[in-house]
């Protein structure tokens, strides 16, 4: 219905939004800006991963694709989310020349979470500014790339969110870059979107040094895995 009423506020020609899921993703990555992105006006999202297997996300909800790679058309968008599983897909030759392929024709290339960091061992954040998962941030510059502790940032083509949660804020900005801002407020304002959290917890810039600590302790032995994973393919576009 959303999208039926906002439809009429907009008559540009269909936009194809192609958004990566994975085994072990972070089903939110995905969920929130889907929600956003598909009701848009003059908007198809679809789900593709290389084929069209059932997968389960990290805390084990079952996605389906749309499509797999090989049938998969030139998306204007792309949308790549983070997670346990994005890890190795930083060394997935397979995933990384999909991305570079899609890059090469979209109007669009974007990530939520560590989704960047999957961008920029593809080669395509390089000299951009993004952003990341706080606990991950610092393994941008490995690659090359600016990082920026914002919320969502945008250089040019480049959009990428910070941290889960913030793939709604991510996905309104890219609605307004690709449909304007007065459909993004429109379906703002439609799915009731006014965050209020309960605590005021959500970044280390506002959680105490206590919590922080726990939390990065918790996350230590899969964020050092990224960094070694981060490391080795850095190293390894340098030699090539």
């Amino acid at each position: 219905m959303f999208a039926y009423m906002l439809g009429r506020m907009n008559t540009q020609p269909k936009t194809r939004i192609g958004m990566l899921v994975f085994p072990m993703m972070t089903s939110l990555d995905i969920l929130g800006p889907f929600e956003v992105l598909a009701r848009a006006p003059s908007c198809h999202a679809e789900l593709v991963w290389k084929d069209r297997s059932p997968l389960k996300g990290d805390t084990g909800l079952t996605i389906v694709p749309d499509r797999g790679f090989a049938d998969a058309p030139q998306y204007d968008v792309i949308v790549v989310p983070g997670g346990p599983g994005q890890t190795a897909l930083m060394e997935d030759a397979e995933v990384v020349q999909f991305l570079r392929q899609q890059a090469a024709g979209a109007e669009l290339v974007t990530s939520v979470c560590t989704g960047s960091l999957l961008l920029a061992a593809a080669g395509l954040l390089q000299g951009k500014k993004a952003t990341c998962h706080w606990l991950s941030i610092d393994q941008l510059p490995i690659f090359g790339v600016e990082a920026v502790p914002d919320r969502v940032v945008v250089d040019g083509d480049r959009i990428t969110g910070a941290g889960v949660t913030s793939g709604l804020d991510f996905a309104f900005t890219v609605l307004a870059a690709i449909r304007g801002e007065e459909a993004a407020r429109a379906l703002q304002l439609m799915l009731e979107y006014d965050p209020a959290p309960p605590f005021d917890s959500g970044h280390p810039r506002v959680a105490s040094a206590d919590l922080v600590e726990k939390v990065r302790h918790a996350a230590d032995s899969m964020i050092r895995e990224r960094r070694a994973v981060s490391l080795r393919v850095a190293q390894g576009m340098v030699a090539t």
